[in-house]
Formats: C-alpha cells, sequence, structure tokens
C-alpha cells in the first residue's frame, strides 16, 4: 500500500481542533465520563502488558494519560512510546510525565499515524486510548492507520483499544445519545469555548461503529483472536487483538 502525502488536509482533518483544545481536555473528559475514564484506562494497561511487552506505542497519546498508566504499571521492563499529531497535545502530555516520574520511561514523538516513522513489527503492544474513533470515523485514509497499526505490531503482539461503543439495548443507547447531545456537547462547549469540536466529538460518538463492526475490521485488516469487553452497558468498550 502506497503511503499517503503527508502534506495532505485530508491526512489530518483533526489537526487544528485538537491543536486547539489541549488545556481543558482533560478537564472534559473527567467530567463527562464522571472519572471512569480513568478507571477504563488502567484495565486497558494491563491488558496491553499483559504478555509482558518490551516495547509499547501508545497510538493517539493525546495529553499522555494512557502512555503515564503503562509507565507506571510497567516498572521497568517496558519502554512506551506516546505518539500523536498535535504538539499541543504532547506539550502537556510531557510536562504530566515528568510530574508523575515517568519522563524517563516514556518518549513523545509527533507525526502520522497513517505513516509511523517506526520499522516493520517494533512493538510489542499497541495500546489506542479514545483515539481510535478520530483514525477511522468518516478518516479518508482510513485504511493506512489500520494497516500500519498491523505492520509496526510484532507477530504476537497485542492491540488494545478502548473507545466509546454503542449499547445494544435501543432504550439505554437512546439514552446515552441523549446524554451525548446535551450534557456532554455543552459542557464541552462551555469549558473549551470551542463549539465545533465537541459538536464533532457528540457526533462522531453517537454515530460510532458497535463492537462487533469494529471486530469486524480488525479482522479484516489481518488481526486474528478479536474480543472486546463491553463497558458502563455498552458505552464504551475495550478492544484486544492479536496479530
Amino acid at each position: 500500500m502506497s503511503q499517503p502525502l503527508q502534506n495532505d488536509a485530508k491526512s489530518k482533518p483533526l489537526y487544528g481542533m485538537f491543536n486547539a483544545i489541549p488545556q481543558h481536555y482533560d478537564l472534559v473528559n473527567r467530567l463527562i465520563s464522571w472519572g471512569l475514564d480513568r478507571r477504563w484506562r488502567k484495565l486497558a494497561a494491563h491488558a496491553c502488558l499483559a504478555t509482558g511487552p518490551r516495547r509499547v506505542l501508545d497510538l493517539g497519546s493525546g495529553t499522555g494519560d494512557m502512555a503515564i498508566a503503562i509507565a507506571q504499571l510497567a516498572k521497568n521492563y517496558a519502554s512506551v512510546i506516546g505518539f500523536d499529531y498535535s504538539p499541543a497535545m504532547l506539550e502537556i502530555a510531557t510536562k504530566k510525565a515528568e510530574a508523575a516520574s515517568v519522563r524517563s520511561k516514556v518518549t513523545f514523538m509527533q507525526g502520522e499515524a497513517a505513516s509511523l516513522p517506526f520499522t516493520n513489527e517494533y512493538f510489542d503492544s499497541i495500546s489506542i486510548s479514545f483515539a481510535f474513533r478520530n483514525l477511522t470515523y468518516k478518516n479518508p485514509i482510513v485504511q493506512f492507520h489500520l494497516a500500519e497499526m498491523y505492520r509496526v505490531l510484532s507477530p504476537g503482539g497485542r492491540l488494545v483499544i478502548i473507545e466509546s461503543s454503542q449499547p445494544r439495548s435501543k432504550t439505554i443507547r437512546w439514552l446515552f445519545h441523549l446524554y451525548l447531545k446535551t450534557y456532554v456537547y455543552l459542557i464541552g462547549w462551555w469549558l473549551s469555548g470551542n463549539k465545533g469540536a465537541y459538536r464533532y466529538l457528540t457526533e462522531s460518538m453517537s454515530r460510532f461503529d458497535g463492537p462487533e463492526v469494529v471486530k469486524n475490521k480488525l479482522k479484516a485488516t489481518g488481526f486474528r483472536d478479536v474480543t472486546y469487553k463491553l463497558l458502563l452497558y455498552g458505552a464504551a468498550a475495550i478492544h484486544i487483538a492479536i496479530k
């Protein structure tokens, strides 16, 4: 598969948005998830480290919460690279890693997920914490993102994704979507001042794939033994796939 042009605006449709909201990003995440996002990341971090990986990639690292959680749990046996395309997000991530005393264990890098600057099979484990949706929802280069995840993961390596999902119950799904369109949208807009960012967030979460669709996309990419665990009645899910 040929690589996309790096200066193609279509390769980073959310670039401006995520550079505009980092100062309030963590606070909004805590409020809209009622603090559950921290617990879910810890569960995903444990899953990511279950096989004792030496090299871990946190893709779409944002402000670094997942990368830091992995570094804290891994002690000294694993090195972690937090990779994101937003310099503003990564600046905050670096400061948070220093405050958490894990700066020596985590390296933050800026770049494009569609053309990762790593050799084939470089990582033993890959985590994606609430960024998979941004890489795949209405993204014109989704195929490059999926192919790159597969390429840089070693045989037998784990891909662990924690992402919003779709409750199976029609009633719960309706309530979840109502919650997104009212509380989440208004709180995010009010705190960040960025109406467009939280319009995108609520729309993408409301319309994102259910767990079986995500499972089938991962299997179509080449991953095997794809499983998932539903969280909060299906409003979110942890997906695990093996290369």
